[in-house]
Parts: C-alpha cells; structure tokens; sequence
C-alpha cells in the first residue's frame, strides 16, 4: 500500500511538472505570480517577487502571471511631434502668474520600486503601459501646471528660477506616486514657447534692454575716463602742492639759516658792543680817579706838542678885535719881520 501511494504521488508529481508552463522575467524585469486557485496557501497576488533574469514553472489556467520592468522610464511630453510619447503636441500649456500664456517641454524621469511590484499590480496598474499611460502620465499632466504656473513670464527666461520650480514638481510627484510604488527621479524642462504676440513683446523688451545696458556700459565707461582724468589732475594738482611745499620748506629753511646768521652777528655785535661799553667805562672811572687829571694834562700836551702858540692881549674878559690894531699888533710881535725872513 505504501509502494502505491509512493508510486500514485510521484506520478502525480511527474504530470504535474510536466503540465507546468515556463514563465520568465528579463534583465531589469521583476515577476508577480496571481494564484486563481490554490490547493495549499492562499490565493491572490503573491507578495514574493521573481527576480530578475529568472525562469520559473506554474501550472496554467490557475495561475496569472505579470512582468514590471524597473529600468528608469522618461516619459517625454512636448511640443514637437517627431518625438515624445506622442505623435502630437502634447507639451503642458498653462498661463504663468501674470496671466501669459506658455506651452512648456517636460520630462518625468521615474521607476518602479521592485518591492512595491505586487502592490503595483494588486492595487494601480497590470502592466507598464497602463501605469505609464493612466497613472504617471495623468499626474503628470496636473500637478507641474500648478507649479510652473507660479512663475511670472520673465522668470521662465532664467534657468535657476525653472530649476527650482522642476525640484518642487518632483517633490509634489513623489508625495502622490510615491505610496504608488513609483520613485521619480527627476523633473526637466526642456523649450518653453510662449504666444506670437507675446514673444514679440519679449524680444523688443529685450532690445530695449540690450540698448540700455549699452547706454549703461557708455555711461559706466564715461564715468571711468572721468575717474580717470579726475586722477590725473589730483596728480597734477598734488606734484604741484609738492613742488610749493619743497620751495617752501626750501625758502623756510634759508630762512631760518640767515636768521640764525643774523642771530649771531647780532649776538656778536651784542658783546664787542658790551665789551666797548666795559672799557669806556672803567676808562671813565679811571680819569674820574687821581691819575685822572694828569692823564688828561699828558693827553694835550701831546696834542700841542710842535704847535706855535700865540699870545694875544685880552682885556674886558676877552680879545676885542674891534679896536685892536691887527697890523701894529703883527709889527709888535715881529712876525712880519720872521714872515719875511722866512
């Protein structure tokens, strides 16, 4: 009995396997098995993975099979209709916070995480198409208008400002795909186009722009060359102030030495004077003194010394030439006489 319970399982086994259809998953593939019916364990989504690169049996008719690829994914909405997911315009079209409006080029870059795969197909989508077509690209589509609606016209013009906004459309992104089983990655932007007569405005604004920031530059390059000359001529004026503080200095300093000079003689002049004013005046107490009378008698002997000396009569105090006979007087004395002898 026990060889033919052995006998009837193993035979069981052998059809069994070979009833088994061959399922595989590619190299960036994972594999989510859906039991239909089930003799041992639950039936449903099976929560294990398959990995990648893998081949594996299951019966047919009870069970399901279904692959997710978990390479990343770019899912490219734009203007041309040579590329993108589709073969029309299908960029975002959407009026900025001013109220203009724009067409931008968007691309989500995502994936599926692997250990959400039978959450995937269980709850959001069977299969890639679906998940792409129905629920990344419907999220897409919404949740980046808000955003880069936020943005004034002229900011779409400057890349940090579009940087910011792609970097808050990935985080709107992932807080909605995210409990999905899908991480995005990035969110760019590629060309932007805005109406004709707006682009229009634009590019006369930019015109107008370049004309000032040329008048601007003349302007900065007038105010140089007047930097410039207003430098030279405080070099000018400071060699100037230079040149008359060496003269002066020069000047001050001749100055000083002939003051110095003059000093000096004055100085010098100051003591010969008082050595003068010393001598004169000891000599006046010297003749104010006993010697003083006999010097002053030697002094004018000396001084009439050789002279003749003629005496004349004097009467009534004094010589009266009025009455006197000059002639007689000359005769008397006998200076005619001598004259002539002479």
């Amino acid at each position: 009995m026990k060889r033919l319970m052995i006998s009837t399982a193993l035979l069981l086994a052998v059809l069994t396997l070979a009833a088994c259809v061959p399922h595989t998953t590619g190299l960036t593939e994972v594999g989510v098995r859906t039991r239909k019916m089930a003799f041992w364990g639950p039936k449903g989504v099976e929560e294990r993975i398959y990995a990648p690169g893998g081949t594996y049996f299951f019966l047919p008719f009870i069970n399901d099979w279904h692959v997710f690829d978990t390479k990343l994914q770019n899912l490219e909405m734009t203007f041309s209709k040579m590329r993108g997911d589709r073969k029309t315009r299908d960029d975002l079209v959407f009026k900025t916070i001013d109220g203009n409006d724009i067409g931008l080029d968007v691309i989500i870059v995502y994936r599926i995480d692997a250990n959400k795969a039978p959450h995937i197909l269980q709850y959001v989508a069977r299969n890639d198409e679906i998940l792409r077509g129905t629920i990344v690209r419907t999220v897409a589509r919404s949740k980046p208008r808000d955003i880069f609606g936020e943005l004034k016209t002229e900011a779409f013009y400057v890349a940090e400002a579009r940087e910011t906004q792609s970097g808050k459309a990935r985080e709107a992104l992932q807080g909605i795909l995210g409990p999905m089983g899908i991480i995005v990655e990035k969110v760019l932007t590629n060309d932007y186009r805005f109406n004709t007569e707006y682009t229009k405005a634009i590019e006369d604004k930019k015109v107008a722009d370049q004309q000032v920031e040329k008048n601007k530059s003349a302007q900065h390059a007038a105010t140089e060359e007047y930097k410039r000359k207003l430098e030279e001529a405080r070099g000018e004026v400071n060699q100037m102030v230079a040149d008359a503080d060496g003269e002066y200095l020069k000047a001050k300093i001749e100055a000083d030495v002939y003051r110095e000079q003059q000093v000096l003689i004055a100085q010098a002049i100051q003591a010969e004077g008082s050595a003068e004013a010393a001598a004169i005046q000891e000599m006046n107490h010297a003749l104010a003194g006993a010697g003083g009378e006999a010097i002053v008698k030697l002094r004018v002997a000396e001084a009439i010394q050789g002279k003749r000396i003629l005496l004349l009569p004097v009467s009534e105090g004094g010589m009266n030439l009025k009455t006197t006979d000059i002639n007689r007087l000359i005769e008397t004395l006998g200076v005619k006489s001598l004259s002539g002898g002479q």
